[in-house]
C-alpha cells in the first residue's frame, strides 16, 4: 500500500511540474507572439520606407537624365522618348 501511495505522490508531483511548465511556456509563447507582431510591423514600415527611397532615387535619376549633360545626351533622349510614349498611352486610355 505504501508503494501505491508513493507512486501516486510521485505522479502528482510530476503532473504539477508539467502543469507549471505548461503555464510558463504558454506565457512565454504569448510574449514571443507579441514580439513577432511588433517586429513584423517594423519590417513592413522599413519595407515601405525602402520602397519610397527607391521611388525617390528613380525620380532623381530621371530628373538628372532630363536635366541633360553633355555626357548623357543619348540617355536623355531615350528617357524623354519613353516619357512621351507613356504620356501617349495615358491619353489613349483617357480617350477610351
Amino acid at each position: 500500500m505504501s508503494n501505491t501511495l508513493d507512486a501516486i505522490h510521485l505522479l502528482q508531483d510530476k503532473l504539477e511540474s508539467l502543469l507549471f511548465n505548461y503555464e510558463f511556456l504558454k506565457k512565454e509563447n504569448d510574449i514571443l507572439l507579441k514580439s513577432t507582431t511588433v517586429l513584423q510591423e517594423k519590417l513592413t514600415e522599413k519595407e515601405q520606407a525602402l520602397e519610397n527611397q527607391k521611388k525617390e532615387y528613380d525620380l532623381l535619376k530621371i530628373a538628372k537624365t532630363i536635366e541633360g549633360s553633355s555626357n548623357n545626351t543619348r540617355d536623355t533622349k531615350l528617357k524623354i522618348n519613353t516619357l512621351i510614349k507613356e504620356i501617349d498611352k495615358c491619353i489613349i486610355q483617357l480617350q477610351e
